[in-house]
């Protein structure tokens, strides 16, 4: 077997399938086929996102029986938020800045 391709978390969430399959993950864990129920492309499409969503590790997978059960990996989007949250307080400090420059009474 070859070794798993990496991803990061961008490649994972840069996706608006893989988004709504991280949506769908964090109200319940789900196989393959219920996740492709809730999408208009084929299972075989959805199982790529997967592979890209386990490569990002946003997502982990236990066998169960014969099927494989995915479930979320929050922990992974920590590196999103840790970087979403710099822009936030860059964003801050323009507003405020602007803010007291047009505010000069």
């Amino acid at each position: 077997m070859g070794a798993a391709l990496q991803y990061d978390v961008f490649d994972g969430i840069a996706d608006p399938t893989r988004r709504t399959i991280l949506t769908l993950l964090s109200k319940r864990n789900m196989n393959v086929t219920d996740l492709s129920d809730e999408f208009p492309v084929t299972r075989t499409a959805v199982s790529k996102h997967l592979k890209i969503l386990k490569g990002a590790k946003l997502v982990t997978e236990e066998k169960v029986g014969r099927e494989r059960i995915y479930q979320l990996n929050p922990h992974a989007l920590k590196e999103v938020k840790d970087w979403l949250m710099f822009y936030e307080q860059f964003w801050n400090e323009k507003i405020t800045n602007l803010t007291n420059l047009f505010n000069t009474d």
